[in-house]
């Protein structure tokens, strides 16, 4: 058993010193993952990837009646975390300027989306919501991928599967939000 499992069975037992173990052990990882995908942000950025931890634990950690049951099960909660930010901020982005419209952009040209433009980010959210309908591992395999940045392998290993498991839907999922996307312009 790791470290993170055992920190999270004795949380899940009620001890109260396992939850400070937790916060320097997930925040260092988040934040190393924050900072990389951040890494290519324009100047004069206003979220840090310091910011985007802090608002993603903060989320994570405000009700106390959630529970992970692995590492896999707490990095899908981040992604998910992380997701949410950079879609509230791409939508208050948006409504700063009088009249934006959503444009529909190509996934083959979508990076990350902190780099991607509002509305772009809101246009894949808006396809990964009826892709979240369709197939939900693959539409969190989408938003641990392109919201959090992980690779393939991070993925694969969160997730507690093989790395050409993770391949094969990522294919699918790649390609359906293409399609999505294409027909919705």
């Amino acid at each position: 058993m790791n470290q993170f499992t055992r920190i999270l069975d004795e949380i899940q037992q009620g001890k109260e010193k396992a939850a400070d173990e937790l916060l320097p052990l997930v925040y260092e990882e988040l934040r190393k993952l924050a900072a990389h995908k951040m890494a290519g942000e324009a100047l004069g950025q206003t979220l840090q990837p310091t910011a985007l931890v802090h608002e993603a634990w903060l989320r994570l950690t405000g009700d106390e009646s959630k529970t992970w049951d692995s590492r896999g099960h707490f990095f899908a909660a981040a992604a998910e975390a992380m997701r949410r930010i950079l879609i509230e901020r791409a939508r208050a982005k948006s409504r700063l300027r009088r009249g934006s419209q959503a444009e529909h952009v190509p996934l083959e040209l979508v990076t990350v989306a902190s780099d991607d433009p509002p509305e772009t980010v809101l246009a894949i959210n808006e396809a990964l919501d009826r892709l979240t309908a369709r197939d939900a591992f693959k539409a969190e395999l989408v938003k641990m991928r392109y919201f959090v940045g992980l690779s393939q392998d991070e993925i694969a290993d969160a997730l507690g599967v093989s790395v050409p498991t993770i391949r094969r839907h990522w294919a699918i999922a790649r390609a359906w939000l293409y399609a999505e996307m294409k027909t919705r312009k």
